[in-house]
């Protein structure tokens, strides 16, 4: 240093780390700003691109239809699939009618009705998460929020026909896990999945939201997190500024994935033998019970 002075030389600055390396508290953050995102591609503009022959069916045939969860039919590569995902808006009227994406009780019946038909024909169903929580409101109480969630999860861990469920925003609680028990489950790189929202986690634990950075840290939410605890399967890498960016290119980049996912699941899901009596089915993926 001294050196330097007496040559008349500024001394070089040194070389900071970035805020995100400094703090990983920004890091992560930075991702769950990215999964909430408004402009991050939703269940039917990846469908529009990534399949053929989409054919959306409506109605819980008990109460109504919910629009913040989608369901129906498509061709993805050579497999016809069923399909359940939650569907926000791309503006502030859709987001009005479709509730923001948080289901109702019927959204998850409404799904339930299409996997169970999935189950009948022999279809692979793929699921698109991606939901904040499921609707808290009185109504949804009164209609049965929790029993329609509880029964979601049951009947996706019995079903026997291949599940691939793909999270490609923000996961959160009960209203993600509703459709999210897969055989394999994908997540879009910048997407998070958790238990509850690092607001209420903070909320809880440090009695003030403003601590949400350090709720997200603390209950490793990101993908990366969640593929290290063995959650995740796979996490599928975004275009360089996000999905919101290039839609049309994350749904280039899940395409294959998905595929490739289907290809196997269903070669190991072929039926029994006349010989052996037995299912011929091994899961890579211990979530359900062969």
């Amino acid at each position: 240093m001294v050196d330097r002075v007496l040559r008349g030389q500024r001394p070089a600055a040194p070389k900071q780390e970035s805020k995100a390396a400094a703090d990983p508290r920004a890091e992560v953050w930075r991702r769950v700003q990215l999964a909430r995102n408004l402009g991050r591609p939703r269940t039917l503009e990846l469908l529009s691109e990534m399949a053929d022959e989409v054919v959306e069916l409506h109605g819980d045939r008990l109460f109504g239809d919910d629009a913040a969860i989608v369901t129906g039919f498509a061709r993805l590569g050579d497999h016809r699939i069923a399909f359940v995902g939650q569907q926000k808006g791309a503006d502030t009227e859709e987001n009005i009618r479709r509730n923001f994406g948080m289901p109702h009780p019927e959204g998850y019946r409404k799904g339930m009705r299409v996997m169970e038909l999935a189950e009948r024909f022999g279809l692979p169903i793929v699921t698109f998460v991606d939901v904040p929580g499921a609707h808290p409101g009185a109504e949804s109480e009164e209609r049965g929020i929790a029993d329609a969630i509880a029964r979601s999860v049951a009947l996706m861990s019995r079903l026997r026909t291949p599940i691939v469920a793909v999270i490609t925003g923000e996961g959160g609680s009960g209203g993600a896990l509703a459709i999210a028990v897969g055989d394999v489950v994908v997540a879009l790189e910048n997407a998070v999945y958790s238990v509850i929202s690092p607001e209420g986690c903070a909320s809880i634990l440090w009695r003030s939201s403003d601590e949400a950075a350090t709720a997200a840290l603390a209950m490793k939410m990101s993908a990366q997190d969640q593929l290290a605890l063995g959650v995740l399967d796979l996490v599928v890498e975004e275009p360089a500024e996000g999905a919101h960016t290039d839609p049309a290119g994350t749904a280039r980049r899940l395409k294959p994935v998905i595929v490739e996912a289907l290809d196997r699941l269903t070669i190991s899901s072929r039926p029994a033998t006349a010989a052996t009596g037995r299912s011929a089915r091994t899961l890579r993926c211990p979530r359900r019970p062969s």
